[in-house]
Formats: C-alpha cells, structure tokens, sequence
C-alpha cells in the first residue's frame, strides 16, 4: 500500500485536497481530527495539558479544552508549543498508525496521512511519496483572516504562518507541490493527475500482502521440526511483498 503524506501551510488548502482524495476513494487519516480526539476530557493527552497549562484553558462551566485560549498561548510561544507538542504528539501518532493499518489490513492501494506537522513530527518517514498543498503568501493571510471571521488580526495571522515549517522548506522535501493558488477544478485536476501516476496496480497491492500471509502461514510450524521451513516462507513472503508490492 503506498502511504501519500499530505501536509501544507494553514490555511493554504490542506482540507480541500484531503477532500478531493476521498472523492476518488482513497482513505484519508486526518491527524487534526485525531488531535481533537486525544484531547477530549479523561484522555491521557488531556490530564497532561491541563496539567502543564493550567484550568484556564478550560471552556467556561466545562471540562473541555478551549482551543482558541490554547491557540492564543502556543501560536506566541515557542517553548509552550514544544511542550503541547510533546503532551500530544506521541498519543497522535499512535493512533495514525493504527488507521493506517486499517487501511492495509482493508487492502487499500492508497491511504492519505493528512498531517500538518509531516516534516516536523517525522511522520515523512512512514511515507513513499509526499505532496504540499501551496499557495501564495497573501493569499495565505486573507485565507486565514476570512477563516477566522474577525477574530484575528493581520499580525495575528502572521505570526501563527511563521510559527510553522517555511512553506517553502516544505515544497523543497516534497514529492509533489499541489498549487492551490487558483480554482478548485485546478486543484481537482492536479490530484487525479497525482493518483493516476503514484496508484499501486492490483498486482502490486496483492503482491504487498504476502507478507503478512507469509507470517500467518509459517505459524503452524513455528513449534514443529519444521520451523525452519515456516521462517523461511515467512521471510520468502516478506521480501517478495517488500520488492513487489510496496
């Protein structure tokens, strides 16, 4: 299964795309609705966020996280952004990679790994190809600015854009820029372009299941003076699946 990490600039059109991959019928796994859900009260994200950040960041008369107050504190703090980081990332991750699995067990030939942080957070390295949705900087800012409807200012704006990857670092490491720049119907034609290049054939994503077939086969063995042979179709299938499929 090719795994396509697709990451961008806030506000530069990531969602857009991750929506146009699922009309194709491609999987998405989107790490900012995977965040929301790590930090729902009782998690163990939540107790260490609220823990290092204090009640304050809590909705008035309710448990759950205010967003916008721990927006307003991490965007203008580099170091309490580094901590939130470190509360939730791990927790995150997890659970990607546990949808992704998902998507290879369900015999996907393409899973999407939407994640704004990809380059950040490592995530690149689970992936065979990466795409970043760009655009440019002023439109960027009046993105966000009708985004957030009034409530943040230009400089507002400004500063969460530069609190991130330069977008431009990120379109240096990726596989594929997807300019965003113009219509949708651009960015449409763009992405089945993509998927009709980078799509694994039905060989290939049936050649990639050997592997754990291989190992599900060699179990039997695995206590019998044929272990040796169970090893070695289990190896067999893994490589032949490596080469063939991925």
């Amino acid at each position: 299964m090719l795994i396509i990490g697709l990451t961008g600039g806030i506000a530069t059109g990531k969602s857009t795309a991750g929506r146009v991959f699922e009309a194709r019928g491609v999987p998405v796994v989107d790490a900012d609705a995977i965040a929301h859900k790590v930090l729902e009260p009782g998690g163990v994200s939540y107790r260490l966020v609220v823990q290092h950040f204090g009640a304050a960041i809590l909705q008035a008369g309710s448990l759950a996280i205010d967003r916008a107050k721990l927006g307003g504190i991490i965007f203008n703090d580099s170091e309490k952004r580094q901590l939130l980081n470190r509360c939730t990332h791990p927790y995150v991750r997890r659970r990607i990679l546990g949808e992704v699995l998902k998507c290879y067990v369900r015999g996907h030939a393409v899973c999407v790994v939407d994640v704004p942080l990809l380059f950040e957070s490592g995530l690149d390295a689970i992936c065979g190809k990466t795409a970043v949705v760009a655009c440019s900087d002023e439109q960027q800012i009046a993105r966000l600015l009708a985004r957030s409807n009034g409530a943040l200012t230009r400089q507002e704006a400004e500063a969460r854009i530069a609190s991130q990857m330069p977008l431009k670092d990120k379109m240096r490491r990726a596989s594929r820029v997807l300019d965003n720049s113009g219509a949708v119907a651009d960015l449409e034609r763009q992405i089945h372009a993509l998927l009709d290049d980078w799509t694994p054939s039905l060989l290939r994503t049936l050649a990639a299941l050997l592997a754990p077939v291989g190992i599900v086969v060699s179990l039997p063995f695995a206590r019998s003076s044929a272990y040796g042979l169970g090893a070695l179709c289990a190896c067999t299938a893994w490589a032949l699946g490596s080469l063939v499929g991925v």
